[in-house]
């Protein structure tokens, strides 16, 4: 089912990103994309996944984790350098993903933010941290791995 959120934070991520995330969530059944702080952009690399995904945009992260609190989502953001591993925890049925900015990271609210878990993903090699689309694509993966696959289609 649609139950995990997809959640994108960012100064104005390129285009490209955001776009791809919704793709990402489409495929892996994400029940929105919320956008904090992100402006116009291209939807073509989405391709057509806005139909299924809708986006929801939102000024600043206190009002776009008031509004998924509304909606019963437990906040759980990907970052580095956390203790826990996103392989090694029971994801809740319903969640949403906070993702920094590609190149800065979770904000400093956001890291203060008591109702948010954070998660890391594993990881051997010597980069600092994965492209913002691909750590979405991971965690929305890691979800639907834990809560149930959907029937493959014919």
């Amino acid at each position: 089912g649609r139950d995990a959120a997809g959640w994108a934070l960012g100064d104005r991520p390129g285009g490209v990103q955001v776009a791809t995330r919704f793709r990402s969530g489409d495929a892996f059944g994400a029940r929105s994309g919320q956008l904090v702080g992100i402006g116009p952009f291209d939807p073509a690399p989405a391709k057509g996944a806005f139909r299924h995904v809708p986006a929801r945009f939102h000024d600043g992260f206190a009002a776009c984790r008031i509004a998924l609190a509304e909606d019963s989502f437990e906040l759980l953001a990907l970052d580095p350098r956390a203790g826990e591993s996103l392989a090694e925890v029971a994801l809740p049925r319903r969640c949403a993903f906070v993702l920094g900015h590609e190149a800065h990271g979770l904000s400093d609210e956001v890291r203060q933010d008591q109702n948010l878990r954070l998660l890391r993903i594993p990881q051997w090699g010597s980069v600092e941290s994965l492209n913002v689309a691909v750590a979405a694509s991971l965690a929305l993966y890691e979800y639907v791995r834990q809560h149930g696959q959907p029937a493959v289609p014919r």
